[in-house]
């Protein structure tokens, strides 16, 4: 196969030692034509000076701000100079030649717009995390991960088209967003690779898993397993994707769903569980909605080249 220039992003915040720990096993990858992008996003505690003076065949920027998720990676792409981009949470760990088939995989068919390999927990590697994804529900606004936590097995050998790659592990080609557009950089965090799969299956394009490119997930790192941070970013983000991407009926539909059942049911839930702190974080994130009625920054999408 032709090896084309693959850009690798990642975005540090904090933790720089996982990401020297992803850089380690980026350097023993067999793909012989890579450029690997880091991404600081202003990390408030933690010196990432380590990630540049280990590993000086990278390309590092420190970000002013935290740009969150969306914003970091965009900076890595406007930056990337690789006709294929693919996108690394900094504490993923990789296999070596996990990079050919998701390359041959976009090579072999330009009707697919993305592809992600299986993603398998990092201290748990008899257990898949991602082998697709099925289509978020228009009213919940959730969705259900093929193979999540389930144990590695001859289901998940093969590749498979999907509703959503997995914003841990993805591999975009540089036209499709030149087409398409970055990724929007309203939520900050969570979402942002499902409104972006959903933009580039609008545009004509395909999504798949690719089952024989493999990488391990040690599972956010940054944020917690669950923190008041976590549940503010995931819920704001849950009601953003509504706004942006449901229409009609079906947006009065979900809109009515979460107003008087969604809601209400998670505010008492933080409550009853004695988790004041929670219920605070939540009470945040629908506040920032009703604050930002207007929509203003929410419908827009950053561009490639501007």
């Amino acid at each position: 196969m032709d090896y084309p220039l693959v850009s690798i992003i990642t975005v540090n915040f904090d933790h720089p030692e996982v990401t020297c720990q992803l850089l380690s096993s980026l350097r023993k990858v067999t793909y012989p034509n890579i450029e690997i992008i880091v991404v600081d996003n202003a990390s408030p505690n933690d010196d990432p000076s380590i990630i540049r003076r280990s590993f000086p065949e990278i390309t590092f920027f420190r970000s002013s701000e935290n740009l969150g998720f969306a914003g970091g990676n965009n900076l890595g792409i406007r930056h990337a100079k690789g006709d294929y981009i693919l996108f690394l949470n900094n504490d993923i760990e990789v296999e070596p030649g996990f990079l050919e088939p998701l390359v041959r995989k976009l090579i072999s068919n330009p009707g697919i717009g993305a592809v992600s390999p299986k993603i398998k927990y990092f201290y748990r590697p008899d257990l898949i995390q991602y082998s697709g994804y099925s289509g978020i529900n228009p009213y919940t606004i959730r969705s259900r991960g093929q193979g999540f936590r389930q144990k590695d097995d001859d289901r998940f050998n093969r590749d498979a088209p999907t509703a959503f790659v997995h914003g841990a592990a993805m591999l975009v080609p540089k036209e499709v967003i030149r087409k398409v557009g970055l990724m929007a950089e309203c939520y900050f965090l969570y979402y942002e690779e499902l409104d972006w799969g959903f933009r580039i299956r609008k545009a004509g394009y395909r999504l798949w898993y690719v089952h024989n490119s493999v990488v391990f997930h040690k599972e956010s790192v940054s944020t917690g397993k669950l923190s008041p941070a976590k549940i503010y970013y995931m819920n704001r983000a849950r009601l953003i994707y509504l706004r942006r991407n449901i229409r009609g009926i079906t947006f009065l539909v979900a809109l009515l769903y979460q107003a008087f059942i969604a809601i209400p049911k998670n505010a008492v839930t933080f409550l009853v569980r004695g988790r004041p702190g929670y219920f605070r974080a939540y009470r945040r994130a629908i506040v920032w909605h009703l604050q930002n009625l207007s929509g203003k920054g929410i419908f827009s999408n950053p561009t490639l080249d501007a």
